[in-house]
């Protein structure tokens, strides 16, 4: 039942993001949160705190990057959770062209409701390939 309710949540979160809204997964957010994006690209990083990982979901938002997800595993008590969420992210350019296809996954921690520390994993190369892609097609994206 959890995972159920975790999963309905976290869906409407990312609909937002995809929409554009960033506010909600940022109301979810600790304001000492961790957030980790392995690779060798220009998302990767640690980022240290809410504002810093508002500033990687406004450019994931004006690149147009979108997220879903599909499955949620819940463990732990409210007051120290853990949830694994797998999921996919995509890019089409403006042609409708599907450039950027990639599954994750997402493991995190939460304390009564707030995210304090979370990891992407993902196939990096593919992130670098996107990277690649907008540099020479959209080079107004890859602004930070």
């Amino acid at each position: 039942m959890l995972a159920w309710l975790t999963k309905k949540l976290l869906s409407y979160v990312m609909a937002q993001n995809r929409a554009g809204d960033i506010s909600t997964t940022l109301r979810l957010d600790a304001p000492d949160m961790e957030f980790v994006f392995p690779g060798t690209n220009s998302w990767s990083g640690h980022y240290h705190s809410r504002d810093e990982h508002r500033r990687w979901l406004e450019r994931l938002v004006r690149v147009g990057v979108k997220t879903d997800v599909d499955e949620v595993a819940v463990a732990g008590f409210p007051w120290t959770m853990t949830v694994a969420v797998r999921g996919r992210s995509w890019w089409d350019n403006s042609r409708g062209e599907r450039i950027y296809d990639n599954r994750f996954v997402i493991w995190g921690h939460l304390r009564w409701g707030r995210m304090k520390a979370y990891e992407v994993y993902e196939d990096t190369e593919k992130a670098a390939a996107l990277d690649a892609y907008l540099e020479a097609n959209e080079p107004a994206l890859m602004a930070a």
